[in-house]
């Protein structure tokens, strides 16, 4: 893998205007970084944006490299896929126990 220092996000849009888009995780609008995952030719990369610091590309030696960083990257922004398997032990009751309680005794006077 290898890293370079982006200064512009359009010089970031350049290159992503001109590879096919694999994935985008992340969001600008609700987090601080947003990396996109592309291939241009036998070029696997990732164009990370960045709000608080400085965007960088990365290019990945081979496509299992780039699809582990691709998962490392969801994980890190909590986009990773949801484990159906997951048994919960507490089951969880809607009813609640002030449905009872009564406010219209009030000698409040307005």
């Amino acid at each position: 893998m290898e890293e370079i220092e982006i200064n512009s996000w359009l010089t970031l849009d350049a290159i992503k205007n001109e590879a096919e888009i694999i994935e985008t995780v992340g969001d600008l609008q609700s987090g601080h970084c947003q990396s996109v995952f592309c291939v241009i030719e036998d070029d696997h990369m990732e164009l990370c944006y960045m709000d608080t610091e400085s965007n960088f590309l990365r290019t990945y030696d081979d496509k299992d490299e780039f699809g582990l960083a691709l998962e490392t990257r969801k994980e890190d922004v909590g986009e990773s896929a949801f484990d159906e398997d997951v048994v919960f032990d507490k089951d969880f009751d809607d009813s609640s126990d002030d449905e009872d309680e009564d406010f219209s005794d009030s000698d409040d006077d307005f």
